[in-house]
């Protein structure tokens, strides 16, 4: 049995003290803390929070260490009945996927602040909190008062927790599963509105995948006072974090149920059904896998569809959500550079940043579309009988339920199976090639009587000059260049704020004066490291970075009309 204590005796300093204690059973043991968490396939280097490591036998006498990696210790046990390893954890950054502490509150993903003994992982977990008495625990672990208890480090590691004297909760019960929901910081839950909407996506996803992969499950949701959006998944439970307060069931709350089904459908989809590379998870390293377009493609795609087929969202709220991924995806250059496989595999190099600009693509966009057309596709050749439905619950019933990872080659033949008919162009040139998406996504949008149009934006520094711009301050800062449009043309570059069109003053108003010059010379003035640069443009008649929208079309035919139920239902 491995015995984790977490204290915070100064809550205002945000270090967390730990101490991790078990019985050596070798003259040398290696105390390890993960690189990365689940659900965020990049390295989190946590170590670099750890202050004071120490370790001591049970007389509390120096134990001699030495670090072998970035992250890992070797200890001389020297003949110790007991070893306790002792640090301080520094704790401020708040988000879905980090651990927290203020005087409010303590917030705990184990898996980037709890070291474990390497070997002996899937010993028993006991875990004791020192908080204070009128604290509650917001958790997916068994617990008596504030003592937390997991079968193995990987329960620990996947059961995030956060204990409050503010925490607000309520829950819900779907096929005998108890949903419980929890709110954290300033917020005036609506539970009227929010139990029946949750209710319904989850019957909806528990409905189409025949039963639910645990027995209980936790919706963790942090609330902060400014804009945010986050989700982290994990077996039992899932963390939200959401903003500003103000908006949660107002503006933000189509965020609150988007990500809510996200994360609820990752129960199946990566926490159950998993890549063949991360069945076990190797916490030590990078875990590298080109799956990323059924990992989060799907997810990302089920999650928002399921809000419609609960009819938690209407036609016009999902169609919301779809176009906000066609804009994403052709915006990026990238699309027609580096495939999804690709962008799935260096999701551990560079995935979370903007990185090189037209290097490589999201595999949650990417994937989404994809999901989209595969799922049409299967819907059109198997006559209606199946869909992408179906695909994933042969794999929850046929790879999770017989403690198997999926390879690339189980997901494309279980798309084959269900469509009747070969993936391997659809692979090779969507998958795994750059091949441009619009033909296909116009045939799979036209099957359902949906057609995808364009239009050009309203800014004329998008549609004309081709770059999109943020206000930073008092004048704009280009953010983002479509390749060989007139700005490209004339050599602005990234991070060049814009200071004036034909010498009058573009002070938090640069397409006001682009449009009243639309039809002169427009000369710009930039200012670059410090530099000024006037910069001629030439514009052309083409449109840079259109609007894509979906319209529903008023007159389907018998087919449309078949294949849009089955989809949508």
């Amino acid at each position: 049995m491995i015995h984790y204590t977490l204290s915070t005796e100064n809550p205002s300093a945000q270090y967390i003290q730990f101490s991790m204690q078990f019985e050596p059973t070798n003259a040398v043991e290696k105390i390890q803390l993960p690189s990365w968490r689940p659900g965020r396939y990049e390295l989190g280097n946590f170590a670099k929070n750890i202050k004071g490591f120490r370790v001591v036998n049970e007389n509390n006498e120096l134990l001699s260490f030495k670090k072998v990696t970035k992250d890992c210790w070797e200890v001389i046990t020297n003949q110790a009945n007991i070893v306790r390893v002792e640090y301080a954890y520094y704790a401020t950054d708040l988000n879905a996927g980090s651990t927290f502490l203020s005087e409010d509150q303590l917030y705990v993903n184990p898996v980037n602040c709890c070291t474990y003994v390497v070997g002996r992982e899937m010993e028993g977990v006991i875990v004791d909190l020192k908080i204070p008495e009128d604290y509650a625990i917001a958790c997916s672990m068994e617990m008596q008062k504030h003592t937390l208890f997991a079968q193995n480090f990987d329960e620990l590691a996947d059961s995030p927790f956060i204990c409050s004297n503010s925490l607000q909760h309520n829950s819900y019960v779907v096929d005998e599963v108890v949903f419980h929901v929890w709110f954290q910081g300033e917020v005036k839950v609506d539970w009227e509105k929010l139990i029946p909407d949750f209710t319904a996506f989850t019957e909806k996803q528990i409905e189409k995948f025949g039963t639910f992969p645990v027995e209980e499950y936790h919706f963790l949701t942090q609330i902060v006072p400014f804009r945010a959006y986050h989700g982290v998944e994990h077996c039992r439970s899932t963390v939200l974090l959401l903003g500003p307060s103000y908006s949660i069931f107002k503006e933000v709350y189509t965020d609150l149920l988007g990500v809510s089904s996200h994360e609820l459908y990752h129960t199946w989809n990566v926490k159950a059904i998993r890549p063949i590379e991360m069945l076990p998870y190797d916490f030590t390293k990078e875990n590298y896998s080109e799956l990323g377009l059924l990992c989060e493609g799907v997810t990302t795609y089920m999650g928002d569809l399921f809000l419609y087929k609960s009819d938690v969202f209407d036609l016009k709220e999902y169609l919301s959500e779809m176009n906000a991924q066609l804009q994403k995806h052709f915006d990026n250059p990238a699309r027609l550079n580096y495939s999804v496989a690709q962008s799935s595999f260096d999701t551990w190099l560079d995935g979370y940043v903007p990185g090189a600009p037209n290097r490589k693509v999201s595999i949650y966009t990417e994937g989404c579309l994809l999901s989209f057309i595969f799922d049409v596709f299967i819907i059109k050749n198997s006559e209606g009988k199946y869909s992408l439905d179906d695909v994933m619950r042969y794999l929850y019933e046929e790879f999770y339920h017989k403690n198997k990872g999926v390879s690339e080659a189980d997901y494309k033949q279980t798309l084959e199976k269900f469509a009747g008919t070969s993936f391997d162009v659809l692979f090779e040139k969507y998958v795994h090639g750059t091949t441009d998406f619009t033909q296909i996504l116009n045939e799979s949008f036209e099957s359902l009587g949906l057609k995808m149009n364009s239009k050009a934006n309203d800014k004329i520094s998008q549609s004309k000059l081709g770059i999109k711009a943020l206000l930073q301050g008092n004048y704009f800062v280009v953010k983002s260049i479509y390749l060989d449009s007139p700005a490209d043309i004339a050599g602005i570059m990234l991070e060049d704020e814009l200071i004036a069109v034909n010498g009058m003053d573009a002070l938090g108003n640069i397409d006001a004066w682009l449009n009243y010059f639309k039809n002169d010379e427009i000369e710009i003035l930039v200012k670059r490291k410090s530099v000024f640069l006037s910069l001629k443009i030439v514009l052309d008649d083409q449109v840079y970075y259109p609007d894509y929208f979906i319209v529903d079309l008023e007159n389907k035919s018998e087919n449309q009309k078949k294949c849009f139920e089955i989809w949508s239902k």
